[in-house]
């Protein structure tokens, strides 16, 4: 209870979680409308990254700052390279010939 105390503030009607060192995360950065679109890549560039691991994307190389910047700016750029990059993750053998996709994941089939 003491740790949940601490992380939490209140921001008029608001309440804000925050990470110590790194950023404050409002609700409607966390649970905001359930859409799937490119305000991540938005919010780095305004430096409302949720985790400092984000905003190293933006800072880290110019060429990761490239594709922050290239995302942020084009919702149909980042659904054509999000698509391209799920079909290469679904292509992905995690296992390789040593194993099995398992029908209960507490179970070996």
């Amino acid at each position: 209870m003491a740790i949940a105390a601490a992380c939490r503030t209140r921001s008029g009607n608001e309440r804000k979680l925050s990470f110590v060192g790194v950023y404050d995360v409002t609700p409607s950065d966390l649970y905001g409308a359930p859409v799937f679109d490119n305000c991540y890549f938005k919010n780095i560039l305004v430096s409302k990254g949720i985790l400092n691991p984000d905003e190293v994307l933006f800072t880290k190389s110019k060429a990761l700052a490239d594709l922050v910047k290239k995302y942020a700016e084009s919702i149909e750029v980042f659904f054509e390279q999000f698509g391209k990059s799920m079909i290469k993750m679904g292509n992905i053998s995690p296992t390789g010939s040593k194993g099995e996709g398992r029908k209960n994941c507490r179970r070996v089939n």
